[in-house]
């Protein structure tokens, strides 16, 4: 992407740093707002995931509380990657290139990760050896799991306001019958898993670092068409850009 840089407004050092300051006074305020929002997520209730769903995965048949891989935390990415298509979303990929980094970290931390989706193991291993990711990722082809995460859409719930996606029901159709989404689960010591949280949409912006970074920068996100119009796979950027 070769857009223009924005028309600066070019001013003596003195005058950067007082304008610096102001705007750290409203970063420092955001900084606050978000610590006491990260407080209350983490008091929000839990709710038990009563349904036994037995997903396909490379190590064959595993139930919800086998992705925990003996910690007792788990985040689980809703993954766009529908039984027909041949190959994963390309907004779901940016987002797990991030967390190939982290992983170790946050296993470190008594966190497991998976990704889930819709489409057959098979289709998920070719895919995944292609962007050279190692987390686990499991198929729910089998199972109902990501419709009652209300990240997968059957025929009927596509019509305006049939769709209960992010908290509420969707006013418009859907163009598509796969939606991101993450979903946060804890298991206790007697082994029952619960659900304790889950984001979609602009929820998820937290977690894409890229974005973050870019936010930094004069040209920012630079998306002229649309959120995120600039991502690809990684393996299909032009290099010559």
């Amino acid at each position: 992407m070769n857009s223009t840089l924005p028309a600066p407004r070019i001013v003596s050092r003195a005058d950067w740093v007082a304008a610096r300051r102001l705007h750290l006074a409203r970063e420092k305020e955001l900084t606050r707002q978000l610590d006491q929002l990260y407080v209350e997520r983490r008091e929000l209730p839990w709710t038990p995931v009563e349904k036994r769903y037995v997903f396909d995965t490379a190590a064959g048949k595993r139930g919800l509380a086998d992705l925990f891989g003996g910690r007792s935390q788990l985040l689980v990415y809703h993954f766009m990657f529908g039984p027909d298509w041949e190959q994963g979303c390309k907004h779901c990929s940016f987002f797990s290139d991030h967390i190939e980094g982290p992983l170790q970290h946050l296993e470190h931390r008594d966190v497991s990760f998976a990704a889930v989706s819709r489409a057959p193991i098979a289709k998920l291993e070719v895919f995944q050896r292609r962007m050279g990711w190692k987390f686990t990722w499991a198929s729910s082809f089998h199972n109902d799991f990501n419709y009652d995460f209300h990240v997968s859409f059957r025929p009927e719930e596509m019509a305006p306001g049939k769709a209960y996606y992010n908290w509420g029901f969707a006013p418009v159709a859907l163009p598509i019958d796969e939606l991101p989404g993450m979903s946060v689960f804890v298991r206790d010591e007697a082994g029952d898993v619960f659900h304790t949280y889950s984001a979609y949409a602009r929820g998820l912006d937290a977690v894409l670092g890229a974005n973050h970074l870019l936010d930094l920068t004069p040209k920012g996100r630079d998306e002229r068409e649309g959120p995120m119009d600039w991502v690809r796979h990684h393996d299909r950027y032009d290099t010559a850009s």
